[in-house]
């Protein structure tokens, strides 16, 4: 299963790649969704920091939110993030 999200620039883009980060293992580095504020996530990671991301719109926000839960509850398990411009491109199996 493949989603593209949309980010607010480039630098979200980049940024929020790093902190999904699938390793040789397929595990991602997100625990879970904090809380939303219209465009934006607040994610916490595994090392229990937490993080914001803007994303281009709160369309995009849930449609993330809705594809992440599966592996949250360990449904699924991501394989691959790729970055395209403002994109990300996330994959999960």
């Amino acid at each position: 299963m493949k989603i593209s999200i949309s980010c607010d620039s480039k630098y979200e883009a980049l940024k929020f790649a790093s902190l999904i980060f699938v390793n040789d293992s397929k595990e991602t580095y997100i625990a879970s969704i904090l809380n939303v504020i219209e465009n934006e996530l607040v994610i916490s990671l595994k090392d229990k920091s937490a993080h914001s991301i803007v994303l281009k719109d709160k369309v995009n926000v849930d449609k993330f939110a809705d594809f992440i839960q599966s592996v949250f509850d360990k449904e699924h398990k991501l394989v691959s993030t790729k970055i395209l411009e403002h994109n990300i491109e996330i994959v999960k199996e």
